[in-house]
């Protein structure tokens, strides 16, 4: 935490509203996960049709996160984050204008620009602002909303939505997304130009260039590897442990992971700072591997928490310091486009694991998509710790953490 001490004032004041607002933000969306599935059954849907508009999020997040990233490489990283957080205070005011099925999967589909907006726009701010031989440990420290606002926002949820019903609540996440939006209305962004003499800088960067390019092809599938292990586990997870009549609330796998990705977060990106990124990738991979490996071989409830730890430290890992490695590998006015691509491939995973993956339930069950999870994620890491440099040796010494990035940019 010296770290934070040494900022600029300006730095630290900036990087304190938007922590406050980044809080406020994940504590408003996540104060609906509780209840708005039932909200969406209630209003007459069936099961298949509230699983539909409950995945509406993801296919808004795939629609607009490109988009966001442009804008906030040529509009500016401010803008978008605004729009992010309006959008937030905006949607549940909506979800309780309606119970058409119809219109709840058009206003969960807006809702994903939520956060397509936000994380990119406040990944890419925090990545302007740290200092870059401290990047990791900033990145790692800003990130800290994620997790304790995904904790405070459920209990709040569930908490009120007893005592105050569906329609109160939606005002209150509303009202949460409004104090975000006040907090981070008060952070100030320089506009970051594209330098003229630049060799990288071209009229347009294309998709295609960005996870094409050795800097990004294999952050990007590594990311996508890993949110198809994450949207097994998010989709099949409660189902397993109610066809297994395992004796436990499911809420508290993701209270152990959100634990452990709290604690792996504040040591993990300062030491990545020293040790190099790509050490505590392949660490993270290798617990996401274990942990659905246990959940493949368990049989017990405290073998589900454990995995549900080994999961989180794996999450606190992985995507702060991927962040940090696409940070010191892209320059500063394409960062918006970069992370909206390699970042999206955890996305495109999380969406594609219901339709690639739950196809098999009926010939491996529900034990056998958490094996498929444990292969897809092993082949990640064979991927990044042979892949991630430009040779098999270079690949080798920096994913075990004794050799440099060599894609990485001179630190600016």
């Amino acid at each position: 935490m010296n770290t934070l001490a040494k900022l600029s004032p300006d730095t630290r004041r900036n990087m304190i509203f938007m922590m406050l607002g980044g809080l406020l933000f994940w504590a408003c969306l996540a104060s609906l996960l509780p209840v708005l599935p039932a909200y969406v059954k209630d209003a007459g849907a069936s099961d298949h049709e509230v699983g539909i508009v409950m995945r509406g999020f993801a296919i808004g997040l795939l629609l607009f996160r490109p988009k966001m990233g442009q804008l906030i490489d040529t509009r500016g990283r401010k803008a978008a984050l605004l729009i992010g957080i309006v959008v937030a205070a905006i949607a549940p005011l909506l979800y309780a204008l309606t119970t058409s099925t119809g219109m709840l999967l058009a206003i969960r589909i807006f809702h994903g620009l939520s956060i397509a907006a936000f994380t990119t726009s406040y990944s890419t701010l925090v990545a302007d602002l740290a200092p870059a031989e401290n990047r990791g440990e900033l990145i790692g420290y800003m990130s800290l909303v994620n997790p304790i606002g995904m904790a405070i926002g459920p209990a709040l949820g569930g908490y009120l939505h007893p005592l105050i019903g569906n329609q109160a609540l939606f005002f209150v996440c509303s009202g949460l997304g409004v104090g975000s939006f006040l907090f981070s209305l008060m952070v100030q962004s320089t506009p970051v130009i594209a330098p003229p003499d630049t060799a990288d800088n071209r009229p347009k960067l294309t998709a295609w260039h960005i996870v094409s390019h050795d800097r990004f092809r294999i952050p990007t599938f590594t990311m996508l590897s890993v949110g198809l292990a994450f949207g097994v586990l998010s989709v099949y997870l409660p189902l397993f442990v109610k066809q297994e009549n395992f004796a436990m609330n499911v809420g508290l796998f993701y209270t152990m992971a959100a634990i452990a990705s709290f604690m792996t977060r504040l040591v993990s990106g300062k030491a990545s700072d020293k040790v190099g990124r790509g050490l505590f990738i392949t660490v993270g991979l290798l617990c996401y591997m274990v942990s659905m490996i246990m959940l493949w071989a368990a049989q017990d409830v405290p073998t589900i928490l454990a995995a549900g730890f080994i999961e989180g430290c794996g999450g606190g890992m992985l995507l702060p310091i991927m962040i940090a490695l696409i940070t010191d590998r892209c320059l500063a006015h394409e960062r918006g486009r970069v992370y909206s691509l390699c970042i999206g491939g955890f996305d495109l995973g999380i969406f594609m694991a219901g339709p690639l993956v739950g196809f098999m339930a009926a010939w491996v069950g529900y034990r056998g998509l958490f094996a498929i999870a444990a292969l897809v994620t092993l082949l990640a890491t064979i991927v990044f710790i042979t892949l991630s440099s430009k040779n098999l040796a270079y690949s080798l010494r920096f994913s075990l953490g004794k050799g440099r990035d060599l894609y990485a940019l001179p630190k600016t």
